[in-house]
């Protein structure tokens, strides 16, 4: 998904200027990284706010035009007003479509349904991860990863080791050794109750 967002250049500065702009609608907010300087700007927030609800707007290479120059960045960090649905200030960060980039996407998991863990064992899926740091080029770049539970059976779990991804991208965790466990099928203890039930049944039957 190619999402495109844009914003003004903001010349004044400071809590009184922010709370100003915040008042008429617009979001503070600042570009960093790469040769250039650190560059304030300002955003109209309902568009903004409608954005941020977009799962891909948090793991995309997004394009942001700032008086019609424009240039691809990441959402780096998102400030929210503690009780009120307001965007108070948003980062975001220049790419280099040379350089390694670390980002955390989610997690897509799928086929639970037909998992023997679940069809036929009873058991729930727990997603012991919901989203995992994963390195690449802006390129390469995936909005999410899936996850494919098809064979997953009761009392036994997934890890990152397991999971297949895109060309040229990598899981942080695992390339420092780290395994971590992605999802697991665990029997309720009243699916266990029945079964026992029914061996005792069965039993005194024989």
């Amino acid at each position: 998904m190619k999402i495109e967002i844009s914003a003004d250049k903001r010349t004044l500065q400071g809590k009184g200027a922010s709370r100003r702009l915040r008042g008429s609608g617009k979001v503070p907010a600042v570009i960093y990284g790469g040769e250039q300087a650190a560059q304030s700007i300002e955003m109209d927030h309902n568009d903004l706010f409608h954005k941020l609800r977009l799962e891909a707007f948090h793991a995309s290479i997004l394009t942001l035009s700032v008086a019609g120059k424009k240039e691809p960045v990441l959402l780096r960090d998102v400030q929210m007003h503690p009780f009120k649905k307001q965007v108070l200030h948003v980062d975001f960060q220049r790419v280099d479509k040379n350089k390694k980039i670390h980002m955390k996407v989610p997690l897509h998991f799928i086929n639970a349904e037909i998992s023997p863990g679940v069809k036929t064992s009873g058991g729930i899926v727990t997603h012991i991860l919901t989203e995992v740091d994963i390195t690449c080029l802006p390129g390469d770049l995936p909005e999410f990863i899936s996850v494919d539970l098809a064979e997953l059976t009761a009392g036994h779990t997934l890890h990152l080791s397991d999971l297949v991804l895109p060309k040229d991208v990598e899981t942080v965790a695992l390339a420092k050794g780290d395994d971590l466990p992605v999802a697991t099928i665990v029997i309720p203890r009243s699916v266990l109750s029945e079964e026992a039930a029914g061996e005792e049944a069965s039993t005194e039957k024989s």
